[in-house]
């Protein structure tokens, strides 16, 4: 079978068929301003999945994910948890990617931030207006959507029928109230933060001061939020590249405005599958930070677990709504604890004298290729991650009738299921088992990462006492850490 995707643009399912040799890949990432949550964590589970999917099935996969380190939330942070715009992105850059290797998710070939593109973003507004598809006002500069003919392809959105977008101060600086901003003059200004601001925050006044700025051929000013996706994906993929993620609420009119900007600059369409991950709501409210009613990544692997939280997750559908609850974690652990004590058992008597070298049980190994083939029906069943892990559990209890009904077990039936667990379970949907994601070797290498992470801060910074104390750490406990011209290297 081959891997069927649903295409939010189309509204089709249709069958994958990659640009090149390798899969390009763009996730939506986040802005630097809270701690991540479980809503983002889902959308990051399922462009994980649908990554080690890739891989299984044969492909090279080129994973772009993005960090938005320039934006008026981030500012209202100035004075909690750091002196500055940048600081503050580059603390939760820091936190964000703790997170991410703590859900054991695949690392991106490259996470672009928007301070390291504002280059292309010029470049790209400059294309757009020689192109007549862009106009200036007031050192600002704006995208006209009449000019381009297909806007609201993506959401059904109507011109005529649109809410004006951006802020009531830009609104006499345009010719249409729904044209947007590629390029904002000057800084920021305390009334734009205002309704952002935290608890132990700066004035926003003193926030605002700290707010970058670059030069451009405008004048002094900051990219506008949708353009600076535009140019940090076709940088790193191609003008058109194969699988945009994003989440459901980015539709419009985050989306429908990259659409709008990329393919009026190249003339190519941007991307041929657009996948949006619903959201995770309590109650009936989605879980965000703005509302407050949200579990944090951190709380939520302190309390549950990595593996817990994962087969939470992907116990529903990428494109369904999925509903927080104590009760719904319970049950995923439940699921996963079963899968992992059928995986134990299964490798305990392989490695034991109770499995028989002549034993066959035909029934047995026909369920295990069944369970696989059901597993991989399902992921290329546009990700049904939810049949797929109905399939390990299937594979558990295939393991447990065998080993139950039979006085000598077959190795050559348990080495089967466990390649399966190992495969399917492991390496697709990033549980730990054996010697994929999360085992005790990966485990170590990961935190000795983060070690490292944490040591090259404290260089940067000038601690050089800290740093060198953090490496005689690593070395105390067996770790081997080399500096290079390319950067820190390690050996377990």
């Amino acid at each position: 079978m081959t891997l069927r995707l649903h295409d939010t643009l189309s509204g089709e399912t249709t069958e994958f068929e990659p640009v090149g040799d390798t899969v390009t890949l763009y996730l939506c990432g986040l802005t630097t301003s809270d701690p991540a949550h479980l809503g983002h964590a889902r959308v990051w589970l399922h462009t994980d999945v649908l990554h080690r999917w890739l891989e299984y099935s044969g492909y090279d996969v080129r994973h772009v994910e993005n960090f938005t380190d320039v934006n008026e939330k981030v500012l209202a942070r100035v004075g909690e948890v750091g002196d500055s715009e940048a600081d503050v992105g580059r603390h939760y850059v820091g936190e964000f990617l703790r997170d991410m290797r703590s859900l054991r998710l695949k690392r991106a070939t490259v996470y672009p931030r928007v301070t390291e593109h504002v280059d292309e973003v010029i470049a790209m507004v400059e294309t757009l207006l020689e192109k007549g598809y862009a106009y200036e006002s007031a050192g600002s500069v704006y995208f006209d959507v009449t000019s381009f003919e297909d806007y609201g392809k993506l959401s059904g959105q109507q011109i005529d029928e649109l809410e004006a977008q951006g802020p009531e101060d830009e609104r006499a600086e345009k010719r249409h109230p729904s044209d947007f901003a590629l390029w904002k003059a000057d800084g920021v200004e305390p009334g734009e933060i205002v309704d952002h601001q935290h608890e132990g925050a700066a004035d926003p006044a003193e926030a605002c001061e700290t707010a970058e700025t670059w030069d451009s051929p405008w004048g002094e000013g900051r990219p506008g939020w949708h353009i600076e996706c535009s140019a940090m994906s076709t940088t790193h993929l191609a003008d058109t590249f194969d699988v945009h993620v994003a989440g459901e609420d980015l539709v419009f009119p985050h989306n429908e405005n990259e659409i709008a900007q990329a393919e009026a600059a190249t003339g190519q369409r941007f991307t041929n599958h657009w996948l949006h991950v619903g959201l995770l709501e309590t109650g009936e409210e989605k879980m965000s930070s703005s509302l407050g009613n949200f579990y944090t990544v951190e709380e939520a692997i302190e309390k549950f677990g990595a593996d817990v939280v994962r087969t939470f997750l992907l116990s529903a559908t990428y494109s369904e709504k999925q509903t927080y609850s104590e009760a719904a974690l319970s049950e995923a652990a439940e699921r996963f604890e079963r899968i992992e004590r059928g995986y134990d058992r299964a490798v305990d008597v392989a490695d034991s004298p109770d499995a028989g070298t002549k034993v066959c049980d035909d029934r047995f190994r026909d369920a295990v290729e069944d369970a696989r083939e059901a597993f991989e029906a399902a992921m290329d069943d546009d990700l049904n991650t939810r049949e797929a892990l109905a399939a390990v559990l299937e594979l558990t209890s295939a393991v447990h009738e065998h080993l139950d009904g039979h006085d000598q077990a077959d190795f050559g039936g348990l080495r089967s299921a466990i390649e399966a667990y190992e495969d399917l379970g492991g390496d697709v949907l990033g549980l730990a088992l054996g010697d994929g994601p999360g085992s005790d070797v990966h485990l170590s290498e990961d935190l000795a990462e983060l070690v490292l992470e944490l040591r090259e801060r404290e260089r940067e910074a000038g601690n050089y006492e800290r740093a060198d104390e953090l490496r005689d750490e690593l070395e105390a406990i067996g770790v081997e850490v080399q500096d290079t011209d390319d950067g820190p290297t390690f050996r377990l």
